[in-house]
C-alpha cells in the first residue's frame, strides 16, 4: 500500500466514524455530550488532511497531522471511557453554543429544549463497549495508518 493510499484510507476511516456518529445522532436519535463532540473535531481534521494529501500528492508529510489528530480522538475516547465507567471525573462544564444575541426568554426556552446528555452515562454499547471505547479503538487503527503512512519511504 502506498503512502497516499494509507493516507486517503485513514481519512475516510475517520469520515466513516464521522458519519456513524451523526447517524446515532440523527437517525437513532442518541444526542451526543459534550465529550461526544470533542472527539468529532480530530476526525474533521484528519479528513481535511487527507483530502489535502490526495490533492498534493507531495504533501505527504502531512500524514504526521493526521496522526496526531487520531490520536487526539483516542485519547478522547480513552477518557470519555474513564468517565463512562466512573474510574473518573468528567466535565463539570456544559455547552450551548453562542447566546449571545438571544433574549432571556429564547434562552430559557433553548435551555429547556435541549436534552440532558450526561458524559457519564453510555447511550449505546456493544460487545460490552461504548462508543467511546469504539471510537478509541478505530482511532488507534487509523493511527497506525496515517503512521504508515508518514514513515513509508516514496
Amino acid at each position: 500500500m502506498s503512502r497516499i493510499q494509507a493516507s486517503v484510507l485513514a481519512a475516510l476511516g475517520s469520515l466513516a466514524l464521522l458519519l456513524g456518529a451523526y447517524g446515532f445522532q440523527y437517525i437513532g436519535g442518541l444526542a451526543p455530550c459534550h465529550l461526544c463532540w470533542l472527539q468529532r473535531y480530530p476526525h474533521m481534521a484528519a479528513v481535511a488532511v487527507g483530502a489535502l494529501v490526495l490533492a498534493f500528492r507531495r504533501w505527504v508529510f502531512l500524514a504526521w497531522a493526521g496522526a496526531v489528530a487520531a490520536l487526539t480522538t483516542a485519547g478522547y475516547g480513552a477518557y470519555h471511557t474513564g468517565v463512562e465507567r466512573h474510574w473518573w471525573l468528567g466535565p463539570s462544564t456544559c455547552t450551548s453554543g453562542d447566546v449571545g444575541a438571544l433574549s432571556a426568554k429564547d434562552l430559557l426556552a433553548q435551555i429547556q429544549a435541549a436534552p440532558v446528555v450526561q458524559c457519564d452515562a453510555v447511550a449505546w454499547e456493544m460487545w460490552g463497549l461504548s462508543m467511546a471505547s469504539w471510537n478509541m479503538l478505530a482511532s488507534l487503527a487509523l493511527a497506525g495508518l496515517w503512521i504508515y503512512a508518514a514513515t513509508r519511504r516514496a
